[in-house]
């Protein structure tokens, strides 16, 4: 089997790298609206298969595309990538004090027709964080290409997170612990 990483994800090609698991890239563009009735997990998985079915018609029998989609929940509230710096600033402010959640959605399809749908939940706490903290990380860091505006690996996830509840790395944009399983049991050659 040969797997497909569909994403463009620094994040999740480095995890996926530092497994040891052997991946391939493969993009295309895919619509990431959702419908308004689904919440928190449901929106995350939906995206997730939702992106999936967009390689199904190109997939050979051996391969399998790994998709993923990463939400931050702030109560039932979805903040996801922020449009500019103004919407990034104004996100941090509603996170920071507080404890969120993040949902990472993934999705494993195989050219056979086997697929998983699953995801996994982090509870994030976050420090009180000045304006002049919010402002420093969104300049310097540029987080709008990250759900919630912020990177838990960045500046502010040393400096504003006291603690997690789950995995690090669903934070990060991949449950790698679950993600491993998943590949095993689709027969995936894996290092160990």
């Amino acid at each position: 089997m040969h797997l497909l990483l569909a994403s463009n994800s620094p994040r999740r090609r480095q995890l996926l790298s530092d497994l040891g698991i052997p991946y391939e890239v493969r993009l295309q563009e895919v619509d990431e609206s959702f419908p308004t009735h689904l919440r928190r997990a449901e929106i995350a998985e939906y995206l997730a298969a939702h992106k999936a079915s967009a390689y199904a018609a190109g997939l050979a029998p051996n391969e399998v595309v790994l998709t993923a989609d990463t939400i931050v929940c702030l109560d039932d509230d979805v903040l996801n990538k922020p449009a500019d710096e103004v919407e990034a600033r104004q996100m941090l402010t509603r996170l920071q004090g507080r404890t969120h959640d993040v949902f990472t959605g993934v999705c494993l399809l195989g050219g056979d027709g086997r697929k998983v749908v699953f995801s996994d939940q982090t509870r994030v706490h976050f420090k009180p964080l000045s304006p002049v903290e919010i402002d420093y990380y969104v300049r310097q860091y540029q987080p709008l290409d990250k759900a919630g505006a912020y990177g838990a690996q960045d500046w502010i996830g040393m400096v504003a997170v006291t603690r997690l509840e789950g995995s690090y790395f669903n934070v990060m944009g991949l449950p790698v612990h679950r993600v491993w399983e998943e590949l095993h049991k689709f027969g995936l050659s894996l290092p160990v």
